[in-house]
């Protein structure tokens, strides 16, 4: 058990993994570079060595090349002169009599297309003729070049095959093999190619201009080869800080990381009122980890002890609120049965209609707290519905004696809204339906609540005949209805629509939902 309590005690075993991870990758890093930078030693050795041979080919090329056109224009110059100059035509055939055994053919002709000298030979290739020499090349067959007089006159045209070219590309050094092409604009003429080239050989390519109507010679040949002792030597610092990775990680998964994923269980499992038990981390994790063990089980026991605190004060809470709501309640009654009793002493039928006007309102708010007491458990909202119903309830039994014929009918969906909503509507249900009480006894009162334009918004319409315009509905508005309902529309945020040719209240309030 010595060898399990020395590791136990370990500082962390993520700080052996790092140091000795982070230290054999530069050993490995420093090994590869080397490894790396020898083989780009060698890439520079082989450009080189391209470079050489690129050069001393373009130049060979482009000495034959440039030195037939300048024979070739000076010939053209002596014939556009005197057309039958033929010491200029010999000179020009014998400065090709020695390349005509490779292919090479040569002709100049007059604006007419006549020959002046050299051999006719035809070619469908285009030739561009707006430069001083102009090129064009023959696919897999060779090059051919022009040349123009200074005034339209006779022009030469020559063919160089590609075994002729490909003797002119070949350098006289052939350490390496070489690839080797003349291109023109998009068309190449392959002169040379590396024997035995596989797909997976890595070219170095130098390509050279040779000065001579936009001609270029591209020269390739093999990089440096990847052999197996360069891969080995590139590889093998990579699975030597592998294997001490493995081996490095395979003992912190045991220190750290396995105990860590136990731990982190333990946690993600754990309930309020729970005591978490480090005890199932085993006898390999180190010292710190059991430490934090320890400590989620000290806080575990101090949540514990907090959650059943909590949940006393709720319930103290609860018992508290629904003694004040009951008060309330209580107080609501009190005061309704004060004005019923000053209501029955009263001395006039004034006082006795002032007296019911304000039990109207009283009920109106005991309405609303009473609901709200309902509701307050689950927080949803009071239901309108409910409201508006039990309001009208009260209003009939409360309703004067010349209004016994009052009806109000209900068309309420159930809108849930808050309680700051809930007590301006039934204030301003109340008011609107006593007004329409004092316009005319008899009214019919119909109250609705529907969806409006927008879906966090009703519609409450209170609609009678007694809302119609006329003197008695504009009297009491301007005496007493009519600041108190202004009032409750700015405390419910909307303006009051009244049409006073359908006799119509319409306001929009905000809801919570449906029920």
């Amino acid at each position: 058990m010595a060898p399990v309590s020395a590791l136990s005690r370990f500082p962390t075993g993520a700080k052996l993994f790092v140091m000795l991870s982070v230290a054999l990758l530069l050993l490995a890093l420093i090994a590869i570079g080397a490894t790396l930078q020898t083989g780009r030693t060698a890439d520079a050795e082989a450009r080189a060595r391209l470079r050489i041979a690129a050069n001393e080919s373009a130049r060979s090329i482009a000495i034959e090349l440039i030195g037939d056109m300048t024979a070739l224009r000076v010939a053209v110059n002596a014939l556009e002169a005197d057309a039958g100059d033929a010491p200029s035509c010999a000179r020009a055939q014998g400065v090709f009599a020695q390349q005509a055994t490779t292919g090479t053919r040569f002709s100049i002709i007059d604006r007419r297309g006549r020959l002046l000298c050299g051999e006719a030979f035809h070619s469908d290739v285009p030739i561009d003729t707006s430069t001083a020499v102009g090129a064009a090349i023959v696919p897999d067959q060779g090059l051919i070049l022009s040349v123009a007089g200074p005034r339209r006159g006779p022009s030469a045209r020559v063919f160089f095959p590609r075994a002729f070219l490909t003797r002119l590309a070949t350098p006289t050094s052939r350490a390496v093999p070489l690839a080797s092409a003349l291109v023109h604009d998009d068309t190449t003429l392959e002169l040379a190619a590396i024997p035995d080239l596989g797909p997976l050989d890595r070219l170095d390519t130098v390509e050279t201009d040779l000065g001579l109507g936009g001609l270029t010679l591209r020269t390739s040949t093999r990089s440096a080869p990847i052999t197996s002792s360069f891969l080995v030597a590139l590889m093998l610092p990579l699975l030597m800080w592998a294997a001490a990775a493995g081996l490095s990680w395979f003992i912190v998964d045991r220190l750290l990381i396995r105990p860590l994923r136990l731990l982190r269980a333990s946690v993600a499992a754990y309930t309020p009122g729970e005591v978490i038990d480090p005890g199932k981390l085993g006898p390999l994790p180190a010292q710190e980890i059991r430490e934090l063990g320890d400590t989620f089980r000290a806080i575990s026991r101090t949540v514990a002890l907090h959650e059943a605190g909590l949940a006393e004060a709720v319930v103290r809470q609860t018992k508290l609120t629904r003694e004040v709501h009951h008060r309330v309640k209580n107080n609501l009654q009190v005061i309704s049965s004060l004005i019923n009793f000053h209501a029955r002493g009263a001395p006039s039928a004034d006082a006795t209609a002032a007296y019911a006007s304000i039990q109207r309102r009283v009920d109106a708010l005991a309405v609303v707290h009473r609901n709200h007491f309902a509701e307050m458990e689950d927080n949803r909202g009071l239901n309108l519905r409910a409201v508006i119903g039990e309001l009208a309830s009260n209003i009939r039994a409360t309703a004067p004696e010349g209004a016994s014929s009052l009806s109000i009918a209900l068309d309420v969906d159930p809108y849930l809204v808050n309680q700051d909503v809930a007590v301006a509507v039934a204030f301003l249900v109340t008011e609107t339906i006593e007004l329409a009480m004092n316009c005319d006894r008899a009214a019919q009162i119909r109250v609705a609540v529907k969806p409006g334009d927008d879906t966090q918004k009703a519609k409450l319409r209170v609609v009678s005949r007694a809302f119609v315009a006329s003197e008695a509905l504009e009297t009491l508005l301007s005496t007493r209805y009519g600041r108190v309902i202004e009032g409750l529309s700015r405390q419910l945020r909307a303006p009051l629509h009244h049409d006073p040719m359908t006799g119509a209240y319409e306001i929009a309030i905000a809801v919570l939902g449906r029920d």
